[in-house]
């Protein structure tokens, strides 16, 4: 079984950049389509963007289209989301997770695998 570690996270002002890093252990990402996720205070887990097992293929919230670009490195083990203008509405716990089940990439619930999550806060 795959484990996976978030890091990058942090406090960053309105219309400034992170970039977070989803690092794998246990087993090769290669064989799982990857994801982002994230969840503020009292809401539910949001699906942000998503990547193929190959990376030619990704997908993305339309609350982040053209900010937001996941990539993968299969080779280090890693996944990565590059958050750019950021926006207040943007502060949430994020997670990366390992596509395990056949469904739409946008649901949470095809995902068995996912890492503790980084705190991402934006401020105005």
């Amino acid at each position: 079984q795959v484990q996976l570690v978030e890091a990058g996270g942090g406090l960053v002002q309105a219309g400034g950049s992170l970039r977070l890093s989803c690092a794998a252990s246990g087993r090769s990402v290669s064989v799982y389509a990857m994801g982002w996720f994230r969840q503020a205070p009292g809401k539910d887990r949001d699906f942000v963007a998503a990547i193929s097992r190959d990376g030619g293929n990704t997908w993305y919230a339309d609350s982040v289209k053209g900010r937001y670009a996941i990539s993968r490195d299969n080779a280090k083990n890693t996944v990565s989301l590059q958050m750019n203008s950021l926006k207040p509405e943007d502060t949430a716990v994020y997670y990366c997770a390992a596509k395990t089940l056949v469904g739409p990439v946008q649901l949470p619930s095809m995902y068995n695998v996912w890492g503790q999550g980084t705190q991402v806060t934006v401020s105005s």
